[in-house]
């Protein structure tokens, strides 16, 4: 037991250091987590020994999945429903096309021109077809264009954009199966029963110190995964709509969602976004850093001309028109899932899985840069700005 201590002392350090190096240059944790476990694997590995982090064990891929499972059921929570309401045609023709331009983009970039074969090809696309919200979420947060249409409208897109992702995961690498049927019929029958059951359970026997709420939420997140683990799906895939749904429910309970944040962020997903980040090969990124270049120019080119002719059919100027494109470019949390989860399976080796997932580092910091620093729409922001745009990117990354 005490080797088992020393190593979840090392993991929560290298977390702690994360978090630090995310206050400091004011960028999403999960970010600088996915670094931090890049390079500790790296500097570790070459004066210790490479197992010394020991991400393959059974405790740490528990915590890390957990922490997969909760972060993804958080952000599907996000959703404001009167939000999507007044903004359900954006919202769906802007993240559909967000989805499938570098869906569809970096598929045939990956099979055409890298020469992958047909499925690592397909899990490129997933991977690279994704949207973050955590990053998109700070930086609304941080500037304070959560408070307005604008910013409003892009989190919306964003949310679906994800959803195509999560849709896409489960499509096209889970067999259709008798268990696949059962996995979607019961799913189905709990999403419709959620919103009616919960707000009566919550409050009939909630608000009390023993955390009823999350024993019940964390039950529903394990078991819907469970069922779509044994029916070789992925557990993620529920969890999301899970979120939506309780949406309206689970999302305006700011004290719940505070506590289950504190989790998450405090003690899960730091084992997730530093176990992927560990996985990550740089010997095989500096072997070959054209092919790194070519996924990130894909992802890039792909998002842009999809998305900036969509924005523009809903009348929006130019320079706003551009940052919501860019704010839309980025990808994080929904693209080291997938590429985590095609490792896990065999679809693609440790050296795609370091491209994809290094191109998606590259795709959360660039657009971001770009965005703010040359097209941000200062005169949409409100005056005088609100107390939580004072929140640091690090912060509010945390919030997802």
């Amino acid at each position: 037991m005490g080797n088992v201590w020393m190593v979840a002392a090392v993991w929560i350090g290298l977390a702690l250091i994360a978090t630090l190096l995310a206050i400091w240059f004011k960028i999403s944790t999960a970010l600088t987590e996915i670094i931090v476990g890049t390079v500790a694997q790296l500097i570790l590995g070459a004066f210790i020994g490479k197992s010394f982090l020991d991400a393959k064990a059974d405790w740490i891929s528990f915590l890390a999945g957990t922490g997969a499972i909760v972060l993804t059921f958080l952000a599907g929570a996000e959703l404001d429903p009167a939000v999507f309401r007044a903004k359900w045609k954006e919202a769906s023709v802007v993240g559909l096309i967000g989805f499938f331009a570098p869906f569809l983009g970096c598929t045939a970039v990956a099979h055409y021109l890298l020469g992958w074969g047909m499925a690592q090809s397909w899990l490129a696309g997933v991977a690279l077809s994704t949207t973050s919200v955590a990053v998109v979420y700070a930086v609304m947060l941080e500037l304070g264009f959560n408070a307005t249409e604008f910013g409003k409208a892009i989190l919306a897109s964003c949310f679906i954009n994800d959803l195509g992702t999560v849709i896409a995961l489960g499509l096209i690498f889970s067999p259709f199966t008798f268990r696949t049927a059962v996995f979607v019929l019961v799913s189905i029958a709990v999403f419709a029963a959620l919103p009616f059951v919960t707000p009566r359970f919550f409050r009939k026997y909630g608000g009390r110190v023993s955390e009823l709420e999350a024993k019940y939420l964390l039950l529903l997140l394990f078991a819907l995964g469970a069922l779509a683990a044994w029916a070789g799906s992925e557990p993620v895939l529920p969890a999301y709509v899970i979120g939506m749904v309780l949406a309206g429910t689970v999302g305006k309970d700011h004290v719940l969602v505070r506590r289950l944040r504190t989790l998450t962020f405090g003690l899960l997903t730091p084992f997730y976004f530093i176990r992927a980040g560990s996985f990550v090969s740089v010997p095989a990124l500096i072997a070959a850093p054209l092919i790194f270049l070519i996924l990130f120019g894909a992802k890039s080119a792909s998002k842009f001309a999809g998305l900036f002719p969509a924005v523009q059919a809903f009348k929006y100027p130019k320079q706003e028109g551009l940052y919501y494109t860019l704010m839309m470019s980025t990808g994080l949390t929904f693209g080291t899932i997938s590429a985590l989860f095609g490792l896990n399976h065999g679809i693609i080796n440790q050296a795609e899985y370091s491209y994809i997932v290094a191109t998606v580092i590259g795709s959360a910091v660039v657009p971001t840069m770009i965005a703010n620093a040359f097209f941000m729409p200062r005169h949409l922001l409100p005056r005088p700005q609100p107390a939580s745009a004072g929140m640091s990117v690090a912060q509010a990354g945390e919030m997802q």
